[in-house]
């Protein structure tokens, strides 16, 4: 894991490199006051200081004051809004700049920590990277009380990246528990795992879906407990199907390329138990992670098949591949029998979410005005945007069986992620605000500081919701 702490420094003097941070509002007038040699190298390298854009400069004459590096190179930055720097203003920068430390010139770095942090972090389990350089360290004065959130947050961005990436021969539901269980001894956390007769008899839909797996990826349901009892108990609950062929509605191979991603919910959920327990938020946390592969085999679910659900609610299968409202739908069930002060669940849900959102912005559902107002607005503060889609009950009746209590998937394709989510609100206590995140876990194509692969989308705006709810 990038040792992200050490990215960051109080500012005493100590000699770095200068950033000069542009926009292009303010590029002419900065440009006016250069000397001859310098407009010559901005011109010459066509710099005007878009957004994303840097250009070193030698320092004029050989000579530089006494916190710079003696003889070195100085650095021009362009950002969208020099007067509103954002948490990706410095991801450009802190990814591609050489090794060294540097300081901002005449501007705070408060809101820019995290990404300056996070477009250091590579994957690199499977792939030496021999370019990889050494680390750019910001120098900061006012931003430095800052430090320790933007590092929790960065490592918790990694370890979502981290477990996406890595491939489901290496991240099946036997190391999702791992990686609870570590987390609970880390933290003083209470680990129950829950699997095979008494699996299937008291969340038989969590079975129902992987009992289809090899015995090393057997199916099981984690719950890590962690906090004091008399404080507000909280549920986080994610998606953990490590793989996703569709079972017996399998998928095209192209459909199963990115399927070691169906298990970004449980990333989800586990990286923001991990954040709440490493601020030692003061609530009574329950995370749930329903860890299940859904495989092709003699005994697999199939299509016409009707599942008991721990609600009691049957249900009919109507498409083995909308499997992952199955398992949340158990999961949900017990997390309202601890009758909490709230719930939240993050999966990758639906194709349906990504037509009518892309790839950038998780659909979110929630049955709670104020719940949902607040992660909006901690998505914005973050830049880890959301978007509220309706939980429309003008749609349930697209989810009836003539032979059980539901299907579990809507013919048609209208409105898919309105109808999963209505499913799942089934299974979501009545009583307690709910919010749902059909987060995509992925990025198709990079950015600064957001490379091609595993991504965190949603975590750092529902953290911060509870951080700003439940926090000091």
């Amino acid at each position: 894991m990038t040792d992200f702490k050490a990215l960051i420094e109080a500012d005493t003097g100590q000699p770095a490199r200068t950033i000069q941070i542009l926009d292009v509002n303010s590029f002419e007038e900065w440009l006016k006051g250069q000397p001859e040699t310098i407009r010559e190298i901005v011109k010459a390298y066509r710099f005007t200081a878009n957004p994303d854009s840097y250009l070193l400069l030698p320092p004029v004459g050989g000579k530089s004051d006494d916190k710079s590096v003696a003889g070195d190179f100085s650095v021009v930055a362009g950002v969208s809004d020099r007067n509103k720097l954002d948490a990706w203003s410095l991801a450009k920068l802190g990814g591609s700049l050489p090794e060294g430390n540097y300081r901002l010139q005449d501007i705070s770095a408060k809101g820019t920590l995290f990404g300056w942090l996070i477009s250091q972090h590579e994957f690199d389990r499977y792939k030496e990277l021999p370019d990889r350089q050494g680390p750019s360290v910001l120098l900061v004065n006012d931003a430095i009380g800052q430090r320790d959130e933007a590092v929790r947050q960065a490592e918790a961005t990694a370890m979502v990246r981290d477990m996406v990436n890595t491939p489901a021969a290496d991240m099946g539901p036997d190391k999702l528990e791992d990686i609870v269980d570590k987390l609970a001894a880390q933290h003083g956390g209470e680990l129950k795992v829950t699997r095979g007769d008494t699996l299937e008899e008291h969340f038989p839909m969590i079975h129902g879906v992987g009992k289809a797996a090899m015995r090393a990826h057997a199916p099981r349901l984690l719950e890590l407990k962690w906090g004091k009892a008399d404080h507000p108990k909280i549920a986080i609950v994610g998606k953990g199907v490590t793989f996703d062929s569709g079972g017996l509605s399998m998928k095209s191979p192209a459909g199963m390329m990115l399927m070691k991603k169906d298990m970004g919910g449980a990333a989800h959920a586990i990286a923001l138990a991990r954040m709440v327990m490493e601020a030692k938020l003061p609530v009574r946390l329950h995370l749930l992670v329903p860890a299940v592969e859904n495989s092709i085999d003699g005994n697999a679910l199939r299509p016409g098949d009707i599942l008991r659900s721990r609600k009691g609610l049957t249900v009919e299968i109507t498409n083995t591949d909308a499997e992952g409202r199955l398992v949340l739908g158990d999961a949900l069930t017990l997390a309202g029998e601890e009758e909490p002060e709230m719930i939240i669940d993050f999966a990758t849900l639906t194709g349906a979410a990504r037509v009518a959102l892309g790839p950038d912005l998780p659909a979110m559902f929630c049955d709670d005005r104020n719940m949902a107002e607040g992660v909006l607005q901690a998505g914005e503060g973050e830049c880890d945007p959301l978007w509220q889609m309706p939980l429309w009950s003008g749609y349930d009746a697209m989810l009836n069986s003539e032979i059980a209590d539901c299907v579990n998937s809507a013919a048609g394709g209208f409105a898919g992620c309105i109808t999963a989510a209505l499913f799942l609100k089934k299974f979501a206590p009545e009583s307690v605000p709910w919010a749902h995140f059909d987060t995509f876990a992925w990025r198709p194509a990079p950015k600064p500081g957001r490379p091609k692969g595993g991504e965190a989308l949603g975590l750092r705006a529902s953290w911060c919701y509870l951080q700003g709810r439940y926090g000091s």
